[in-house]
């Protein structure tokens, strides 16, 4: 299982050789620019792999047409839910890196870049260390990012070998694959299972659905950095705690409306401004600490993408809650009730 060649560069014929550790699928992109006879392509990558941009670029122009020019997304990216629409209605072919669809679309290809890093030596490694062996809890939950998302039949198979009961769920309409957890949702994690197993690289996603799960024991395999960890989030809820406490007594606030495609809560925005004649509509599509600095506001809410908040939220110079946060901040509900922020659906 270990040994299969499925996402391996090397063998496409196309290989890159500035880079080995993703697969930029270049045949399924000249198959699409040849099938719609484009002369215009819009390359957006998230933000982690712009610097691979022009070298993607290169080896693109070196086997397709003449005529064919090729256009790389400066604007921000964060997300399948983060798409270049400027760029996407001016292009024949609209290539999408790092994420699998959130919503089907016929002019956007896809590519989700899948790891060819072998998740199976710190799967063994999962299972000595914090696992609970199947004799003791045969049933576990299995999850992953889109980057391993290859492999996870293998790793399903491999777990049930070894006497586990895996559990795994598709999640709701905005993930694409079964056992799939995004940053913003880990409705996959909704399963009959005290332990999940997490495959992936970094520690937001487990941190993220060992909080919306406060009930299961999150394990973390690391098969990017080579480690095993359990996820912890007490931290994190200081964190966030802190936060709500500092707006506690505001009295003007900033109702964040994200514009971008895939991110905007339009009614929850709405509801709250409704609700509180102090409260203000600011809408906007790239949310950073100095395009609000200039308005005079006491704290905000950030109905857009929730890593806004938990990511980048000590970053801004007033308090920024997201909308459940909001609530216990204006004493609608008790501060030990506050959850991660997530959303459902597509846009």
């Amino acid at each position: 299982m270990s040994g299969s060649t499925e996402g391996d560069l090397t063998k496409t014929g196309m290989a890159l050789k500035h880079d080995r550790e993703w697969d930029y699928e270049l045949d399924r992109i000249l198959e699409a620019i040849e099938e719609r006879d484009a002369s215009k392509v819009g390359l957006q990558f998230p933000e982690g792999l712009k610097r691979r941009g022009p070298k993607v670029a290169d080896d693109l122009r070196e086997v397709a047409p003449d005529d064919v020019t090729f256009m790389l997304s400066g604007q921000p990216c964060y997300g399948a839910c983060d798409l270049d629409t400027y760029l996407m209605r001016r292009t024949d072919v609209f290539v999408h890196f790092g994420h699998t669809p959130m919503k089907e679309s016929d002019s956007i290809v896809y590519v989700p870049l899948f790891s060819n890093v072998d998740p199976f030596p710190i799967m063994e490694d999962a299972l000595a260390e914090e696992l609970a062996p199947p004799e003791e809890d045969a049933d576990v939950g299995l999850v992953t990012t889109a980057q391993h998302m290859n492999r996870f039949e293998e790793m399903t198979d491999w777990l049930e070998e070894r006497g586990y009961e895996v559990h795994t769920r598709r999640g709701d309409d905005r993930l694409t694959k079964e056992g799939q957890v995004l940053g913003c949702n880990y409705a996959s994690a909704d399963i009959d299972a005290e332990q999940v197993l997490y495959v992936g690289g970094g520690k937001f996603h487990p941190v993220g659905l060992a909080m919306e799960h406060p009930d299961k024991r999150v394990v973390i395999a690391d098969p990017v950095n080579n480690a095993v960890s359990v996820a912890e989030h007490d931290q994190f809820l200081k964190q966030r705690y802190a936060s709500v406490h500092k707006a506690m007594g505001a009295e003007k606030w900033g109702v964040i409306f994200c514009t971008k495609i895939g991110q905007g809560r339009w009614e929850k925005a709405q509801e709250i401004v409704e609700n509180n004649e102090n409260a203000y509509l600011i809408t906007m599509d790239e949310v950073t600490p100095d395009r609000l600095r200039n308005f005079d506001m006491d704290a905000f809410v950030n109905t857009g993408c929730p890593r806004i908040t938990t990511d980048d939220g000590p970053r801004f110079h007033k308090p920024m809650l997201t909308p459940g946060e909001y609530e216990a901040a204006i004493g609608e509900k008790p501060l030990d009730s506050i959850e991660f922020d997530t959303f459902h659906d597509t846009w």
